[in-house]
């Protein structure tokens, strides 16, 4: 397969996970005409100062301070699962649960990285990073936080951590889009110092299921 096309591939898989077109259209026009639309938002590396930094982890309660980050391995992608279906359960996005092996096969690009925090002897949040024009742009791809931890910054935790991560890749922008209509999202997202950029909208064809 060409790389760009593999590359394709992903950007779909990884973007399905967090997001699917799951309402059942009456007729076939409507369903050509489903479509999600997401804001895009950037942050220079430059940008993410020690000053800037402090800043942000200033709102952050203490407790989460000292959450554990750790690299998923192949073992921790069933918590990661679990944590991704309980939390978007509160999220003002589409959804459905998702199956351990659609994890997996994200989990199998090179690129990619999942981020743990564990905060009070249990799994609380992941984030996934990857990589786009050869490594030097840094992708949040998708985030999740159960839903007792969420607003209290264990969320901001793991965006530091990702930051962290893509600085010592030497990346030079980090990246993300948000679903328009999902405001906490976006809020959060705009918190970590990223702006918008421009809108993508997609439609069925630009997500894929599990296969």
């Amino acid at each position: 397969m060409p790389e760009s096309s593999r590359m394709d591939l992903k950007k779909k898989r990884i973007r399905s996970f967090f997001t699917r077109l799951d309402v059942e259209p009456d007729t076939l026009e409507e369903e050509e005409e489903m479509t999600l639309t997401y804001v895009q938002m950037r942050l220079p590396v430059e940008d993410i100062t020690p000053e800037f930094e402090e800043k942000v982890k200033a709102k952050v309660k203490k407790n989460f301070l000292n959450a554990k980050i750790r690299e998923a391995s192949e073992e921790d992608l069933p918590s990661v699962c679990q944590i991704h279906n309980r939390a978007w359960l509160t999220a003002n996005e589409p959804f459905r649960p998702i199956e351990i092996d659609s994890l997996e096969k994200i989990f199998e690009y090179p690129e990619t990285e999942i981020l743990i925090a564990r905060v009070y002897g249990q799994d609380g949040g992941f984030i996934i990073l990857d990589f786009e024009q050869e490594g030097t742009i840094g992708i949040i791809a998708g985030l999740g936080v159960l839903p007792r931890f969420q607003r209290k910054g264990l969320g901001t935790v793991l965006g530091v951590s990702a930051w962290n991560y893509f600085k010592e890749k030497n990346v030079e922008e980090l990246r993300c889009e948000v679903y328009e209509d999902n405001q906490a999202s976006y809020d959060f997202i705009k918190s970590l110092g990223f702006q918008d950029y421009e809108k993508k909208t997609y439609t069925k064809d630009d997500f894929i299921m599990d296969r």
